[in-house]
Parts: C-alpha cells; sequence; structure tokens
C-alpha cells in the first residue's frame, strides 16, 4: 500500500466518522435518538467555565476602556510602532499623555503669557503638576497592563482555548459512542428478525465498548482542566489586588499633587483668585472644598500634609483650646466665617454641635468659623 492509497482511506474513514456524528446529533436534535447525559459534577464545572469566561472578557475590556478610553485596544497602536521602529532599528519615541499634553499647553502659555505674572505663574503651575499626573496615569496603566491584563487575557487565549478543544472533542467521543449504542440497538432487533449473522452483534458490542472508554478518557481529561478553573479565580484574585493596589497609588499619587498645587495657588493674593464676576472679596471656593479635602484626607493617612490627626479629635471632644498654625490663605464666605492669611497662627477651639469640618478660630477680637484643612495644630 502506498502512501496515496493509506491517505484515501484516511480520508473516507474521517469521512464516514463525520457523517456518523452527524446524523446523531440530527436525530438527537429532532428527538429520535437517545443521548449520553454528563454526570452533574462535570456539568457543573463547564457552567463554571463558560461563566468565568464571560465575565473574564466582560472585566477585561471595560478596565481597557477604563485605563485609556479612546483606542478600542490600549495596546494596539503601540504594538503596530514598536514594530514599525523595530523594523527601522530605531527606538519609538516616547508619546504624551493626555494629562501630559494639556500640562506642557499650559507651561507654553504660561511662559507666552510671562512667568512673573499672576496667571502666567499659576498656568505653569498646573501645567508641571498635570504632566506629574500624566507621569502617574502612564505608571498605572504600565502596572495594570502588568499584573491585571495580562493574566486575564492568558487566560482567555491560553487555557480556556484548550478547554473548549478537549470539550470539542468530548462532544465527538460522546456522539461516536451514541451512533454506537444505536448502531448495536439496531443490530440486536434485526438479530432478532433473523436478519443478521451474530458476528455482527458481537461487533457493534465491541464498538460499544471501545467508544464508551474513549468517552470515558477523554470526560476525565476535560475534568481534570475544569477543575483548574479554581486556581484561576485564586490567581485572578491575586492580581485584582495588584490592581487595586496601583490605583491606589496613583488616586494618592493625584491627590498629593493637587494638594501641593493648591497650596502654591493660595500663595497667590486673593485679589488674582476671586472669579472675574465677583468682587474680590467673594472667596473662591473651587480653589477648596474643606469637606472634600477633610474626607479624602481621612482615606489617606499617609499623606504627611495631611491636617485630620487625633489631635483634631481630641480637641473636638474637650473644652480647651489650641494654638494653630494657617496654611494658606482663606477668605471668609460671609459673617460667621474668620478670613485667614498663610503662616499667621491663631486659636482654635471647638463648640458642640459644629460641622465635623469646622472649628472656632481667635485672632484677637476676631473670631468665626474656620476649615480645619486650612490648619495645623501646633503642640
Amino acid at each position: 500500500m502506498n502512501i496515496m492509497d493509506f491517505n484515501v482511506k484516511k480520508l473516507a474513514a474521517d469521512a464516514g466518522t463525520f457523517l456518523s456524528r452527524a446524523v446523531q446529533f440530527t436525530e438527537e436534535k429532532l428527538g429520535q435518538a437517545e443521548k449520553t447525559e454528563l454526570d452533574a459534577h462535570l456539568e457543573n464545572l463547564l457552567s463554571k467555565a463558560e461563566c468565568t469566561k464571560l465575565w473574564t472578557e466582560k472585566i477585561m475590556k471595560q478596565t481597557e476602556v477604563l485605563l485609556q478610553p479612546n483606542p478600542i485596544n490600549i495596546f494596539l497602536d503601540a504594538r503596530i510602532e514598536e514594530f514599525v521602529y523595530e523594523k527601522l532599528d530605531r527606538k519609538a519615541p516616547s508619546r504624551m499623555n493626555n494629562p501630559e499634553l494639556l500640562g506642557q499647553y499650559m507651561i507654553d502659555a504660561g511662559n507666552e503669557f510671562g512667568p512673573g505674572t499672576a496667571y502666567g505663574n499659576a498656568l505653569i503651575k498646573c501645567g508641571e503638576t498635570q504632566k506629574r499626573i500624566g507621569t502617574a496615569d502612564r505608571e498605572l496603566i504600565q502596572t495594570s497592563a502588568i499584573n491585571f491584563l495580562t493574566p486575564l487575557r492568558n487566560f482567555i487565549e491560553g487555557d480556556y482555548k484548550t478547554i473548549t478543544k478537549e470539550r470539542k472533542l468530548l462532544q465527538n467521543k460522546r456522539l461516536d459512542l451514541d451512533a454506537a449504542k444505536t448502531r448495536l440497538k439496531k443490530a440486536k432487533v434485526a438479530e432478532a428478525r433473523a436478519a443478521i449473522w451474530a458476528e455482527e452483534v458481537t461487533k457493534s458490542e465491541q464498538e460499544v465498548r471501545i467508544t464508551q472508554s474513549e468517552f470515558d478518557r477523554q470526560a476525565e481529561i476535560t475534568r481534570l482542566l475544569l477543575e483548574g478553573i479554581s486556581s484561576t479565580h485564586a490567581h485572578h484574585l491575586r492580581c485584582l489586588n495588584d490592581f487595586v493596589e496601583a490605583q491606589m497609588t496613583y488616586y494618592a499619587q493625584c491627590y498629593q499633587y493637587m494638594l501641593d498645587l493648591q497650596k502654591q495657588l493660595g500663595s497667590f493674593p486673593s485679589t488674582f483668585l476671586s472669579n472675574n464676576n465677583q468682587s474680590s472679596s467673594t472667596p473662591v471656593q473651587s480653589v477648596s472644598t474643606p469637606s472634600v479635602l477633610a474626607s479624602a484626607s481621612a482615606s489617606l493617612p499617609s499623606v504627611s500634609n495631611s491636617i485630620v490627626t487625633s489631635g483634631i479629635s481630641e480637641l473636638k471632644s474637650s473644652s480647651g483650646s489650641r494654638k494653630a498654625r494657617v496654611l494658606y490663605d482663606y477668605d471668609a464666605a460671609n459673617s460667621s466665617e474668620l478670613s485667614l492669611l498663610a503662616d499667621e497662627v491663631i486659636t482654635v477651639y471647638s463648640i458642640p454641635g459644629m460641622d465635623s469640618d469646622w472649628l472656632m478660630g481667635e485672632r484677637g477680637n476676631q473670631k468665626g468659623k474656620v476649615p480645619i484643612t486650612y490648619l495645623e495644630l501646633l503642640n
């Protein structure tokens, strides 16, 4: 027998197997053939795998949108650019992200207006902060891609593809088994009618035993793969923790950058910070919202400049007073508040029923409410 004859016979056998499976599948759909059901444990594992794949894809895609909303695939453009420069034996230039680009525009505008002017100086400071935020944003994307997105993608493109392949083989083995059972059933009916020899029944029984053995073996292989889904969940949990830590670092950095920027802007004369449609005595609430800063400070205890300390809590719970240094200027919004100047020292105390974000401040004969986020308690 030459190679061509062997290939022809193999193709014929494959075609026969395919036809037998197709007939069995069709008859099952029409309710004309019996179907071997998988055991409940295996069915549950298959359902768990499908659920894991579905939600992993959704989480992965939405994380990509969160990290960089514009491109369909956050790595596609970068990969294409790296490929082109690699072929040219050149290093790909670093591209600015949106915060960095905004920061550069602000810096250029500030230099154009004049660094010596209040507006130009403020633009330069804001631009530098935006560029620092852009760097933090780049680090968040890189860390999240390595520690979170890549493992999720490896599962979809690796482990789950292997599971799908073995599941398809299991389906084919199940169809072969049921087709063999159908042929054996028909052979026994024909034997009862003396239409075939006993050898045909024996042959069908042997075929059922072989296909049953192959089905059982493939079911075991598939089961072992599916039981690895629990390990996948444990691995993805560790990756999720890494992603959360990366986000915590990013938001803490951004908070600190903006806090520093706010202090720098607070050193400008209040006339420069007031709204164009308001008088210079009108407070600029957009520069700082004390309640927001207080809640943010409480959630970020590692920030060295945080003034939400145990000293504030002790002061509020006692009837005494403390000295406090003013961190930056504050214009009173109404007659119940006290205007502040950066670096001055005032006396502060708490009164019953006062909002948690405020204290009473005294400077000589003047007194009024002051935001605690503008203060640093002194020993």
